[in-house]
């Protein structure tokens, strides 16, 4: 079994743990199921029984046949195959992650007491950050990647953006990480990380492009 096979049935895997531990915790859950909580981790959004648990479920489901269906319709040039596996890891990371949320749901759902704000951010610094670590190793793609119209348009531009990127993110992300298990900061050093680990590699990109295109009009 290969790379790619392995990481297509562990999403799989986590799908199905999804859903077992969904029905098997669905008596212990109230009437009104949390779905969304604010900046400080409490509850201000629910949904009722009987979808309202199985909707992150229902998300991991989707996410993993859009994961599927985007190798299909990548146009020439674009072909996910020239870096399915990373696809896949990429693939395996953010089902891992819903996973996780739904973990939290559920245990906020029967009434387990831990700090929700904190274990999102720490999650998602360590998204991040296993994101970035692979970054390098993309190709250029409608659906993956930093997506500018200068990355689209040079396989230069696109790879030293995404060398720089990914160390963004790598960055980001343990910042989060370790700022999340002290217990420092918030909503607003979450949207700090990810604006400037996204932001940054899109106007270095423009500036790139430009430099080596000697100032022509780019795309």
């Amino acid at each position: 079994m290969n790379t790619n096979s392995r990481a297509r049935n562990l999403c799989l895997i986590l799908i199905g743990l999804a859903w077992v531990a969904t029905a098997a915790l669905y008596s212990r859950l109230p009437e009104q199921v949390p779905t969304h909580w604010n900046a400080k981790g409490h509850a201000d959004g629910f949904s009722p029984k009987p979808w309202g648990p199985f909707l992150l479920p229902l998300l991991l489901l989707g996410i993993f046949a859009l994961f599927r269906a985007l190798p299909r319709i990548s146009p020439r040039g674009f072909e996910i195959e020239r870096f399915r596996s990373v696809y896949e890891l990429f693939a395996l990371a953010i089902i891992a992650f819903l996973f996780f949320l739904n973990v939290l749901a559920l245990l906020s759902g029967i009434g387990v007491a831990f700090p929700m704000e904190r274990a999102v951010f720490a999650g998602t610094g360590l998204l991040l950050a296993i994101l970035g670590n692979f970054f390098g190793k993309l190709r250029r793609s409608l659906f993956v990647g930093i997506r500018t119209p200068w990355t689209l348009a040079s396989d230069e531009v696109w790879l030293r953006t995404h060398r720089l990127g990914g160390k963004l993110f790598v960055i980001a992300g343990i910042g989060l990480f370790v700022c999340a298990l002290l217990g420092w900061g918030g909503a607003a050093l979450l949207l700090v990380a990810v604006a400037l680990a996204g932001g940054v590699p899109c106007v270095y990109s423009y500036l790139l492009y430009r430099r080596l295109e000697g100032g022509k009009g780019g795309p």
